[in-house]
């Protein structure tokens, strides 16, 4: 057997370039105490702490491989919960950054996220139209909500009631009833998709947003609370505004709605509507912690910011209404004071929501945040649709409040998409350029260190020396740039059409350009006398031209710089000689034009990557293809060799960059992280390093490590990949007297719930082998009248000698509690009438009674009737309930008594220091640095 071929492997090292996705939304964050200075935003998979004041990242919450869809903060500002794009969601804590808790229970993205009021409770929509309750607590799901028929838009916990709003992209908003887990109320009056909704005045009414300029305002009326007041007419009230409700919905048609109006929990009318200047749908919609500020945006880059009044003040100006009516109709009668009385107001809805302002973003708005900062101003981040982060300060309580523009985050990112990019000589600088600017970035730090402006960039190279750049554009200019002070040196009219591609010629001393003129043009570095300087500066002058008959897609230089290929549009790469310009050689055999290629460092082998999803390998001596591979699912936008060897790269539109052997004709290894098109990449020149660029506008860099890669455990790990994917695909476990694919448990079936399953099952068979082993190991004994030594388990002694029983339950013990239902759901039947009756003996032993509760029950609930018919089982059951009845107790009476210590021990520190305990004492600390701020600011200025 021959020695297999050893690769190193190249792993992703870091995601620079990118200030915010445009998938998920930006959230103000608490962090260091300090409120309003800090921003979450999506990054691709990760999540970006950025400090807006100074303008920097200062925390990275790392992610797995999906999109960040959503983002929601905690109520007590310590977390903060992340929907991805595969349906899960993970809690990670701001102080460390780590996240812990991770619920998987959706089948498609989170699109709505939201905590109760204590944080104990977490609800999340997805496009998949389910609803789940977690319990963030326990780190466990609660339960499904299913009604909703597309994808969840919005979802709102009720701070006083056990309550739940959901809106979708089905029209229809749903009001759940948690303590029985059912829908009690359909709303069905918008004709269009509900983008969003905001519960504002104090939770009695609901403000939606809809697809139209309107934003609807419903007043919510709760049933126990008009039956509380005791008013004589409130019944018939009650019944006529319901019977108003109930005829509209009834005639709409949807089947959801109650038809008795004394079974519900509330009534829900419509209060009217405000007219938004925007004439396309609210994409968002929300409201300040305050609930005072109402904002909203569309597809377009303006915020309209509305302000909803108090009762104090809805009143004033009721009161100024009534004195202006009465001054007129008194001027008008002439009659005195006796017509006063008969004068009446009527407040419409637009004098109770007011609108403030319009804040105009740079750019078009995907998301923002509201945040009322202390000195009674409204603070507004946005994140931009180009790549952009800015901040908006606004005060709304001066007559013309007019926002401004407090900070700006641009210097990490482009604004649109990169679509060149290249290594200095010595690996240490990496350009990128885009439509609108020239990026120069530190490879070991990340940090740009230089911006250009400039045209729409195609290509770009380091001139020898790395002290200037060349940038080849749309409009077919060179633009040289000197690197030192970022200036513009020159632009040359190069070409008439795109300049697609730039080579450096070997020697050092030119390069070479294609457009879409259908000429290749030669240019020489001269140093040419400056105008404004003594000194010689860097410039270029053409040499010759080559005319040919089709568009130039791609040039490149062989290493001896004696061929010259040219990629043509007409689907076939032509060699020329480049002393002479004679043709030489003709490749063809793609079905599509020639997007990208590149030749080996020993000029031997001539790579193609086309648009027909193909690379061809070819040889440069006799123009013959070697090998054709079917590289990705979509076109190939570029292909790289690595320096001095036979490796190459290649980029494509299915996200993925490939990694292959231009020898052995093998794909090596897959690299996964862009979530769009790749459009670029390069290779430093000493081969350790690829950084490549992507229309989620990000940057991605890539290391070489000296870990070695055998394609044979290569393809095993990614054939155990898709068996995995494969096994998170079944179909989820049938319940007794549930209908198929009807599953109202919070989880889902993933490879983690698997794997525990597979745990518990091996633990169980541990301990059936053990148990017989013993039995007879006694018999063996017994016959032999001695004690013979009973080889122990190496699982056991692991786990520092312990009992089968005590390992069973270590198991259990160790199992994600988010992950324990649906590991229990997967165990077949077989196992489980040992289960429990180690389950007796595990409450025998007082401990993790809670844990024990909870599996028992989950496997009652899903074998009811497996168990109940089986006669060797009820003694077993009959013993467990009396045994869990009694521990039960137990615990909450030690519960009970803890409490109550706690109740003393809260009076008695209550009552030596006269204050009220665990009183937030944030405000006051605040309010202390400022003053002292002010003073030591005072200070300065006297000194």
């Amino acid at each position: 057997m021959g020695l297999t071929k050893q690769y190193l492997r190249y792993v992703a090292s870091a995601v620079f370039g990118l200030i915010g996705s445009q998938k998920g939304n930006i959230v103000f964050v608490t962090l260091r105490g300090e409120k309003g200075r800090y921003v979450a935003v999506p990054a691709c998979e990760h999540v970006f702490i950025w400090d807006i004041r100074k303008g920097e990242k200062i925390l990275i919450l790392q992610g797995l491989k999906h999109e960040v869809t959503c983002l929601c903060p905690s109520p007590d500002g310590l977390h903060l919960s992340v929907g991805y794009e595969d349906g899960s969601i993970r809690i990670f804590s701001l102080l460390s950054g780590e996240g812990n808790v991770t619920f998987n229970g959706h089948k498609a993205a989170v699109t709505a996220l939201s905590y109760d009021q204590l944080g104990g409770r977490l609800v999340s929509g997805s496009k998949d139209t389910d609803v789940i309750v977690w319990d963030v607590i326990n780190e466990s799901g609660l339960y499904r909500l299913k009604g909703h028929k597309d994808a969840i838009t919005q979802v709102l916990f009720l701070r006083e009631k056990n309550l739940l709003i959901t809106s979708g992209k089905d029209t229809v908003v749903k009001w759940w009833d948690l303590d029985t887990q059912h829908c009690f109320k359909t709303m069905v009056g918008h004709r269009t998709e509900v983008w969003g909704m905001v519960l504002v005045s104090e939770e009695k009414r609901l403000i939606t947003g809809s697809a139209d300029s309107e934003l609807r305002a419903w007043d919510i009326t709760y049933i126990e609370e008009l039956k509380d007041l005791g008013e004589p007419n409130s019944k018939k009230s009650r019944g006529s505004s319901l019977g108003t409700q109930e005829n509209h919905e009834t005639e709409t048609g949807d089947p959801g709605v109650d038809e008795d109006p004394e079974d519900r929990i509330l009534s829900c009318n419509k209060a009217g509507s405000i007219m938004r200047e925007g004439r396309d749908r609210v994409v968002n919609l929300a409201i300040d912690r305050t609930g005072r500020i109402l904002a909203c945006h569309g597809t377009d880059s303006i915020l309209e910011v509305f302000c909803i009044l108090s009762k104090e003040e809805i009143q004033k100006k009721m009161d100024k209404k009534i004195k202006k009516a009465r001054k007129k109709a008194k001027l008008s009668s002439g009659e005195g004071e006796q017509e006063d009385s008969g004068v009446s107001v009527v407040m419409s809805l637009q004098d109770e929501i007011q609108r403030v302002a319009n804040i105009k973003a740079s750019a078009k708005i995907k998301s923002f945040d509201l945040i009322h900062s202390p000195h009674g101003g409204l603070k507004a981040v946005f994140l931009l649709q180009n790549n952009l982060v800015e901040v908006y300060t606004l005060n709304p309580s001066t007559p013309a409040p007019q926002p401004i523009r407090t900070a700006r985050i641009t210097i990490g990112g482009h604004r649109s998409d990169v679509r060149t990019l290249s290594f200095s000589s010595d690996n240490i600088a990496i350009l990128s350029a885009a439509a609108d600017s020239v990026k120069i970035w530190n490879r070991s730090t990340l940090q740009c260190i230089r911006t250009m402006a400039c045209e729409y960039a195609l290509c770009s190279l380091f001139v020898p020396g790395d002290r200037q750049v060349i940038i080849g554009t749309k409009t077919g200019k060179l633009q040289l740039y000197d690197l030192a002070s970022g200036n513009l040196l020159e632009t040359v009219e190069a070409h008439d059409g795109a300049l697609w591609s730039i080579s450096l010629s070997p020697d050092q001393h030119g390069f070479v350009t294609g457009g879409a003129d259908q000429s290749v043009k030669f240019w020489d570095f001269e140093l040419v006398k400056d105008e404004n300087c003594a000194q010689k500066r860097l410039s270029v002058k053409q040499t010759r031209i080559l005319q040919l008959d089709e568009e130039v897609l791609s040039v490149r230089y062989s290493p001896n710089q004696q061929l010259l290929a040219v990629s043509l549009l007409d689907c076939t790469v032509k060699i020329f000689y480049v002393d002479t310009l004679k043709f030489f050689l003709s490749l063809y055999g793609h079905k599509l034009p020639v997007l990208c290629m590149d030749i080996s460092s020993d000029g031997a082998l001539i790579a193609t990557g086309s648009a027909d999803r193909n690379v061809k390998i070819w040889g440069l001596d006799f123009g013959d293809c070697h090998r054709s591979l079917f590289a990705h699912e979509d076109s190939v936008m570029y292909l790289q060799f690595v320096p001095k060897s036979h490796l190459f790269f290649t980029a494509g539109k299915d996200h993925k960059i490939k990694q292959w052997d231009a020898d052995r004709f093998e794909h090596i290894q897959t690299l996964e992280g862009h979530h769009q098109e790749v459009w670029c990449l390069a290779v430093s020149p000493n081969g350790d390093y690829i950084v490549s660029s992507s229309h989620d506008k990000s940057l991605r860099l890539w290391e070489r490590t000296k870990e070695p890669l055998i394609l044979e455990e290569e393809q095993e790990m990614q054939r155990e990949a898709e068996y995995e994917d494969s096994v998170a695909k079944e179909d989820q476990p049938v319940v007794p007297g549930e209908a198929q694919g009807d599953s109202y448990f919070p989880g889902k079936k993933t490879v983690e719930t698997v794997k525990a399953a597979e745990r518990i099952m091996e633990a169980i068979e541990l301990y059936r082998e053990e148990t017989a082993k013993m039995k007879e190991h006694e018999a063996i004994c017994k016959a032999a009248g001695k004690e013979v030594p009973l080889p122990v388990n190496p699982i056991l002694m692991a786990y520092g000698n312990i009992l089968p029983s005590a390992y069973v339950l270590e198991v259990f013990k160790g199992i994600k509690s988010s992950e324990l239902e649906e590991a229990l759901l997967v165990l077949p039947f077989s196992y489980v009438p040992d289960i429990l009756k180690l389950f007796d003996e595990f409450f025998q032993l007082g401990s993790n009674i809670e844990l024990l509760c909870r599996c028992l029950f989950f496997l009652l609930r899903i074998h009811f009737g497996q168990i109940s018919s089986n006669q060797m089982l009820v003694p077993v059951i009959e013993k467990l309930k009396k045994t869990t009845i009694s521990k039960v107790s137990e615990v909450r009476d030690i519960i009970g008594f803890n409490m109550a210590g706690l109740e003393f021990l809260k009076r008695e520190c209550e009552a030596k220091s006269e204050v009220e305990f665990f009183s937030d004492a944030t405000n006051s600390f605040e309010e202390k640095k400022r003053k002292r701020k002010k003073r030591e600011k005072l200070i300065m200025t006297l000194a």
